[in-house]
């Protein structure tokens, strides 16, 4: 395991404008899974299709003014959860305050982001690789939160058959990305057993992103 995950890195270049911030989420981390039950009770973990007729390996839940949503309709952003017919909880004040913090940190002002979407991966699951392309505005980076189970993170490039590079993350990693790597293809392995973290048996990941708002932060000093 060891060999597998590495000490983290407290920074780390991926590509220009990516940037992995080692172990950055992991003194509020508790305080955040408190916050992903409250989210979960309101607004329920779920399994969506795809427009394929798939279903998502990881568990989905969402808050802020938008959450993400898939079905046989394709991927969009929605303000209500199709579940319940309801808004999406609000969003923490601690979790726009860690992006914010995290982005800042990566090189980009001003983040203030409009969803957090929680993914839950149980052992086995994983998620193939993909861009994070539906939101109205591409200015603004992504900022994403491991919390729990180790895993392996798949950072390709700007094309699918670009080469993909593993990279391990653990317990309160961020990995933030924008600018020239906005549009990169990224992906998870499925995640491996191991002893619990935190007390999980599981991986979380908190994902925050602009969905259309103008982004007024400069963007412009992302790391190369």
């Amino acid at each position: 395991m060891d060999d597998l995950f590495p000490e983290t890195r407290e920074q780390l270049v991926l590509s220009p404008g990516a940037v992995l911030l080692g172990g950055f989420a992991r003194a509020e981390a508790q305080v955040l899974l408190q916050a992903v039950e409250s989210i979960s009770q309101k607004a329920p973990f779920r399994h969506y299709r795809t427009a394929g007729g798939g279903v998502m390996a990881a568990g989905m839940t969402a808050c802020g003014p938008y959450g993400w949503v898939s079905d046989g309709q394709g991927y969009r952003y929605m303000q209500t959860d199709p579940l319940t017919g309801q808004p999406w909880p609000a969003m923490p004040a601690l979790f726009a305050d860690m992006a914010g913090r995290a982005a800042r940190a990566a090189g980009y002002e001003g983040f203030v982001p409009q969803c957090g979407l929680v993914n839950r991966y149980a052992v086995g699951a994983g998620m193939g690789l993909h861009q994070d392309r539906d939101e109205r505005t591409m200015q603004a980076p992504v900022v994403s939160v491991s919390l729990g189970l180790s895993a392996l993170f798949l950072w390709g490039g700007a094309l699918r058959g670009s080469p993909c590079r593993k990279v391990p993350l653990h317990h309160g990693d961020v990995v933030v990305w924008g600018g020239p790597s906005r549009y990169h293809f990224h992906g998870v392995a499925p995640i491996r057993a191991a002893p619990v973290v935190a007390g999980l048996d599981c991986r979380y990941n908190l994902t925050f992103r602009v969905v259309d708002r103008p982004f007024s932060g400069t963007g412009l000093h992302y790391p190369d």
